[in-house]
């Protein structure tokens, strides 16, 4: 049950950017930065940076996040919740967090980048860890 709090904060903090994606995009229409027709297939109108950003990060927290979400459910579901899953589970939403924060900021690509990459190995690192968790639990049991 202890990974559904990482997951919580996971959702958490894609609601979070959605809302913040869906205020600037209106904000942006209303200032005339953005064309309002923009909204009817978001596309085929440029869509100044500031704005970009915020909807890129928000479409970033469906792409790898699912291999997070697939993980912490499929533990659940096994009930193979050990104690390192937990420290993964909590590594990777924190650092989806930073991820998030770096892209809706300052935007620096290489810092960005790289905390891509150790959430992704994170991510990796759950998987790993539950397939050796359900490889021992089916050799202990009879």
């Amino acid at each position: 049950m202890e990974l559904l709090y990482p997951m919580f904060v996971m959702v958490m903090l894609t609601l979070v950017v959605g809302m913040l994606t869906a205020y600037n995009r209106i904000r942006s229409a209303y200032a005339g930065e953005l064309d309002p027709r923009y909204f009817k297939v978001m596309a085929n109108y440029s869509v100044p940076d500031h704005i970009a950003k915020f909807g890129r990060n928000f479409d970033n927290l469906f792409e790898v996040p699912v291999l997070f979400y697939a993980a912490a459910t499929s533990a659940l579901a096994l009930n193979l919740t050990g104690q390192w899953l937990v420290y993964l589970a909590w590594l990777f939403v924190g650092l989806r967090i930073v991820h998030s924060l770096i892209h809706i900021t300052y935007n620096h690509p290489l810092h960005r980048f790289l905390v891509f990459l150790l959430s992704f190995f994170t991510a990796i690192a759950m998987w790993i860890n539950l397939m050796l968790q359900a490889t021992q639990s089916m050799t202990l049991t009879p």
